[in-house]
């Protein structure tokens, strides 16, 4: 059955829709919770629960439905993503298959070029996620 998802009002309601969604590793419903959820409130929503199965998760996520539509809206999520709590933590113990994930979405970026980001806004945000 699909993961119904819905935009979730707060940290601990985004965390239930997360286990829900790593349990399942459904990446469609991941796909769309990131799409309704506004960037900006990834960190908060986050909180200091950001795991490494969470960023993979997102990454694919990502990277299989989002950047395709939208690659504004995947590169505010990478944006607001390495914002999180955590997030070194979780960078530094990335696998190398998890690690090309990362470096395929931002190839994925830089092919589709919009508005929202540079060339140079990408570079920039690569060098935090250490690519």
């Amino acid at each position: 059955e699909k993961l119904r998802v819905s935009e979730p009002p707060n940290a601990y309601d985004f965390g239930q829709i997360i286990n829900a969604v790593n349990a399942n590793k459904d990446k469609a419903a991941c796909a769309d919770l990131l799409t309704i959820t506004d960037p900006k409130m990834l960190p908060v929503l986050l909180s200091n629960k950001l795991e490494g199965e969470t960023f993979s998760i997102f990454i694919q996520s990502l990277e299989c439905y989002v950047v395709g539509k939208d690659p504004g809206l995947a590169y505010q999520h990478l944006f607001y993503l390495s914002k999180a709590e955590r997030f070194k933590v979780v960078l530094a113990l990335l696998s190398k298959t998890e690690k090309e994930h990362v470096q395929q979405l931002f190839d994925l970026l830089a092919e589709n070029p919009t508005h929202q980001y540079s060339l140079e806004d990408l570079e920039s945000l690569k060098k935090v996620y250490e690519l």
